[in-house]
């Protein structure tokens, strides 16, 4: 199984102001922005996401796990930080699975790595992100004015072609 990255939703949505302008966007439209963008980066780095984020203060909170695309999504409860859940998640599964988790918090990049996990910085995750979107723009195919299939065959292609064209004119 691939590696699992786990984002600390809050702590990157505040580290990428020029992705989040928060004087212009709602939370849950920032939330909803930042699930976009990684729901899209899970698509083509085929990294199994887990987003946290903090609900330690809404009142009589019981937490959740949601579904964004093929991202996980969860809030914890009251009284629960991310930071907590997701130290709680690495101890469990760090020394038996490739663990990274995404946060500008040091005390929580030092935790991580002590229970066996990685970590990952928020700038290292815009970098990444940018990375595989530039190799996917690289690699999508622009037509051209003459498209024909014989430009994308190999030669061995061509041969067999050939040989079925002649065959069939001496019929």
């Amino acid at each position: 199984m691939g590696e699992i990255l786990v984002i600390d939703g809050y702590n990157i949505i505040n580290a990428w102001p020029d992705y989040f302008d928060l004087e212009k966007l709602s939370m849950e439209d920032a939330r909803k922005k930042l699930l976009d963008i990684l729901s899209d980066y899970q698509g083509y780095s085929g990294h199994k996401i887990i987003v946290v984020f903090d609900a330690h203060m809404v009142k009589d909170g019981k937490g959740s796990l949601d579904l964004h695309d093929n991202i996980n999504v969860v809030f914890t409860k009251e009284n629960q930080t991310a930071d907590s859940l997701i130290e709680r998640f690495v101890a469990g599964y760090g020394r038996r699975r490739t663990i990274r988790v995404a946060t500008a918090d040091y005390l929580e990049q030092k935790t991580v790595l002590d229970k066996g996990g990685l970590r990952m910085t928020p700038d290292e995750l815009k970098y990444d992100i940018g990375t595989m979107r530039r190799k996917r723009h690289s690699h999508e195919r622009k037509p051209t004015q003459r498209d024909f299939l014989e430009s994308r065959l190999t030669g061995e292609q061509k041969s067999i072609f050939e040989s079925l064209r002649r065959m069939r004119t001496k019929d």
